[in-house]
């Protein structure tokens, strides 16, 4: 049976709810546009993910969508997020990065791309009898 979600921390649930309240104003434009399957496929918001919260997720594509302020522009935020980009490759989840400014400025092009990863993910063989978790 495949699972939802792969595992996570639960300890990470009151932060990931904490991070649903005080959204940045690029998630909250975004999630306007990814909630209610506007895309056709379901976002989630604040998604724990194995030790990490995830902006926001689509598990029928296994792809994570990750807004960036200007604090992973630093060496410190760039090695984190290669990391976490590590470890979600090791479970096959997808993860697409946006800084905060091109969503805010340039929203409509954001969606573009974010609909052909979305495409991508869900034509490949990946979504064609995978099982991996």
């Amino acid at each position: 049976m495949k699972q939802h979600l792969p595992e996570y921390a639960t300890r990470l649930i009151p932060v990931a709810r904490m991070l649903r309240k005080c959204m940045t104003d690029a998630e909250k434009r975004l999630w306007s546009r990814l909630r209610s399957d506007r895309l056709g496929v379901k976002f989630r918001r604040q998604v724990p993910l194995g030790p990490y919260i995830v902006d926001f997720y689509c598990s029928k594509a296994r792809l994570a969508v990750e807004l960036d302020g200007s604090q992973h522009h630093t060496e410190s935020g760039l090695t984190a997020d290669l990391a976490r980009d590590a470890y979600f490759a090791t479970i096959d989840i997808k993860v697409v990065r946006y800084t905060n400014s091109d969503v805010l400025k340039n929203t409509d092009s954001t969606l573009q791309d974010l609909l052909e990863h979305l495409n991508q993910r869900l034509n490949s063989a990946y979504t064609e009898g995978a099982t991996k978790v």
